[in-house]
């Protein structure tokens, strides 16, 4: 999504389907995650709710409202919200980059993208994924395969390309810099399942 934002509404009973009092649009930057994203809009849905108190107020409790229906057009629709599991939390390797990117974005800082990393002795260990960056080379491992120097960066293989992971936690673990979590894991022979 390039775009978010905040609306105010009268109730109904039926769960969000009262007129519009009020909206305001929040652009989504390529590296924002959905906490800074989640942060933003809190402090816009303030400012909101205030102008649209005093704006029912000002206008002796009747103000102009719109249906939400009007908002469907051809070419924009009404989406709910999907839920959101655990198991749809787990990063897809062979999705293109771009798309494991946005994935992780979109659930980080909770309740964060997630992947197994598969040691050489085939103990699986479930790893968080808070940051990442897209990388431009092409791949010549398969997807979920770790391509590492062991000390700064963390690549991971995607159906297209690289992701550079930059924020982890290991379960049962800290979060922390993907530096310092090479600082003390021998990754040479894990993958990403």
């Amino acid at each position: 999504e390039k775009e978010t934002g905040v609306t105010t509404f009268f109730l109904r009973h039926e769960i969000d389907t009262g007129r519009i009092i009020m909206q305001r649009r929040l652009p989504v930057a390529e590296t924002d995650d959905a906490g800074a994203v989640h942060d933003r809009l809190m402090a816009l849905g303030a400012e909101l709710v205030t102008e649209t108190v005093d704006r029912i107020l000002d206008g002796d409790g009747c103000v102009e409202t719109i249906e939400q229906e009007a908002l469907v057009t051809d070419n924009i629709s009404l989406r709910e919200a999907p839920k959101i599991f655990r198991d749809t939390c787990r990063i897809d390797w062979n999705q293109p980059t771009e798309c494991v990117y946005n994935f992780i974005r979109g659930l980080a800082p909770y309740p964060a993208a997630w992947t197994e990393i598969l040691s050489a002795d085939g103990r699986r260990m479930a790893l968080k994924i808070f940051r990442s960056e897209r990388l431009t080379e092409q791949p010549d491992l398969s997807p979920g395969a770790i391509h590492t120097d062991g000390r700064r960066h963390l690549d991971v293989a995607t159906g297209d390309g690289y992701l550079r992971l930059l924020e982890v936690q290991l379960a049962g673990k800290r979060r922390m810099t993907a530096d310092q979590y090479l600082n003390g894991t021998d990754v040479s022979a894990c993958c990403m399942v």
